[in-house]
């Protein structure tokens, strides 16, 4: 694995790296020597925090994790990664055979938690053409964190979502 680290109002030290390849290094298990994982370091008041992102074919393996201190969030964030190879495995294994980045020890390994994803409910519902500044009232209102509806402007299907900081994001279709 080649590990790029970069660091946001942080010196990266060279136990930090140290630390960091160790830890994230359990991963090489799961991926060929050449992958590549991102790893940015940023540290706001007394908040640590830890991006990892391992770009592979086809998708991208992505986790975070804040703390007070930044050695606890590498451990932590160590551990999301994994439990999402464990979980994800039956798709890793139909993207692998598609050509992918993965070791094939870990796509022949057998994880007793492996769960498969099941839709268990299914919603319809019309839409209402609206403005996204309405659509954000009515995801508060329903006291969700996204809301799917028909933009009024555009009158294409957008999605509001409820952002960290009580602010909002909007997604609306690329053409």
């Amino acid at each position: 694995m080649h590990f790029i680290i970069t660091g946001k109002n942080i010196d990266v030290t060279e136990g930090l790296k140290t630390a960091i390849e160790e830890k994230i290094g359990k991963l090489e298990k799961y991926f060929t020597p050449d992958t590549e994982v991102h790893v940015t370091l940023s540290v706001e008041k007394e908040r640590h925090k830890i991006e990892v992102t391992i770009p592979v074919k086809g998708n991208i393996i992505r986790a975070e994790q804040v703390s007070n201190d930044m050695y606890v969030s590498v451990d932590l964030v160590e551990e999301i990664i994994e439990k999402q190879m464990k979980k994800y495995k039956k798709k890793i294994i139909e993207r692998s055979q598609e050509g992918g980045d993965f070791q094939q020890d870990y796509l022949d390994q057998d994880f007793s938690d492996d769960g498969e994803i099941k839709i268990v409910r299914t919603k319809r519902f019309g839409f209402k053409p609206m403005y996204p500044e309405d659509a954000c009232v009515q995801m508060e209102l329903l006291g969700h964190n996204f809301y799917v509806f028909m933009n009024a402007e555009t009158e294409e299907v957008n999605v509001v979502y409820k952002r960290r900081g009580n602010t909002y994001g909007l997604i609306e279709p690329e053409i």
